[in-house]
């Protein structure tokens, strides 16, 4: 039995006393809810294309909007993840812009007499400054266009747009409003949302895609529990993760997921591929994990076995571990561990970021129970909360 399997099986007392009531559960649900999202979007494609149609989306490519992906933490990664996937389904300009950037400096984001489209994302749909933010764009600026992802239909976001003929809410079932702090299954369905929004028009063809990551993320649950509770036990004080495109993205997400489960005893990183020697490069030492996020593309791939190599040769640290959509050959002897799924689909690199976290997450949870903290609520002294409330807004 796989670590993630015991942890489910363990009687309902013991895991509220170990603080892993949700967290194992929601990371373990994850292929099916991603099946389940998808129906639902794809319920309203419809509607969505005639809104993203309002907005400009199909219009002619010099008049369309610039897109705007707002999110805090890790709803702010989820832009990250998706902001080149919709640039290039959408042939305009995008870009992730974090609520907590927006929020002081609103009027130097949005110009005069240009057309936007923001998408807000977020799991609870109450965090003080997305939903400052968004109030005060719909208040202000009238002409901004809103789609709101969010897991709880009963969030001030959610109320904020409502019913306006500029803004679309699209909330998620309920399974994937997430019970533990961090956000697990909330993150990967709110991005695959994202995904499959960027797709509207031609959902049907990308659903196949989505069934493909339901198969790749079951068969890698168990394979990646194992790996992941096994660093944890060795001990595990530094982690490093790397990846290019929309899995820096998914880098940045995995670095914070295992600094909130660990309250920060683990120190986590994240750089891009070519950007670690720029001077991050530093903070690697023997007992650091270098996790690489090995891009699908080729000419994008030879870039992280070069890193991989070099950070070999050099012997700066004693665990490499390449997550992969699928192993390669010239995978082999490039790693210490090699994590990829048993798939002959290819995966793209725009939609792998929802599987790939997978692989941090069980290493928070596994390393915050090593640490002898509860993964469902790992802050003991209350550092960090499920939702950032009581930030004075001006």
């Amino acid at each position: 039995m796989d670590p993630l399997t015991a942890l489910l099986n363990l009687p309902a007392a013991k895991k509220i006393e170990d603080g892993i009531e949700y967290t194992p559960r929601e990371i373990a649900q994850q292929p099916e809810t991603w099946l389940r999202t998808c129906a639902l979007v794809r319920r309203r494609e419809g509607e969505i294309r005639e809104f993203l149609a309002s907005c400009g989306i199909r219009g002619p490519v010099a008049e369309r909007p610039v897109v705007l992906l707002v999110g805090a933490g890790s709803s702010d990664y989820i832009g990250r993840c998706l902001a080149q996937l919709l640039r290039s389904r959408w042939q305009c300009e995008v870009f992730p812009i974090a609520s907590t950037t927006l929020l002081p400096d609103l009027p130097d984001f949005v110009l005069p007499d240009r057309r936007y489209l923001w998408i807000s994302i977020s799991r609870s749909g109450d965090s003080s400054e997305g939903v400052a933010t968004l109030e005060r764009a719909v208040a202000e600026y009238p002409r901004v266009s809103h789609l709101l992802l969010t897991c709880n239909p009963a969030g001030r976001m959610t109320r904020a747009i409502e019913g306006r003929a500029n803004c679309l809410p699209i909330v998620l079932d309920e399974s994937t409003n997430d019970r533990g702090l961090a956000m697990t299954s909330s993150f990967s369905n709110l991005l695959l949302a994202g995904q499959l929004v960027a797709h509207a028009g031609n959902m049907a063809e990308f659903e196949a895609t989505v069934h493909t990551l339901a198969r790749a993320g079951e068969d890698l649950l168990p394979k990646a529990a194992s790996l992941a509770s096994s660093l944890a036990q060795e001990g595990l004080s530094r982690a490093f993760f790397v990846g290019s495109g929309a899995l820096a993205g998914a880098a940045t997400e995995s670095s914070l997921k295992l600094l909130e489960l660990t309250a920060g005893k683990v120190q986590a990183m994240a750089q891009s591929t070519l950007g670690l020697r720029h001077g991050p490069m530093a903070a690697l030492h023997p007992e650091t994990a270098l996790v690489s996020f090995v891009s699908s593309r080729p000419q994008q791939r030879k870039y992280d076995l070069d890193l991989l190599r070099e950070i070999g040769r050099k012997g700066l640290v004693r665990r490499r571990v390449a997550v992969a959509a699928s192993a390669p050959e010239e995978l082999r002897g490039e790693a210490e561990y090699v994590l990829a799924p048993a798939t002959a689909d290819a995966i793209p690199d725009s939609c792998r970021p929802v599987l790939d976290v997978i692989f941090a997450q069980l290493l928070g949870l596994f390393s915050s129970m090593q640490l002898g903290l509860k993964p469902d609520l790992p802050s003991p002294n209350g550092a960090i909360s499920r939702v950032v409330q009581n930030v004075g807004i001006h």
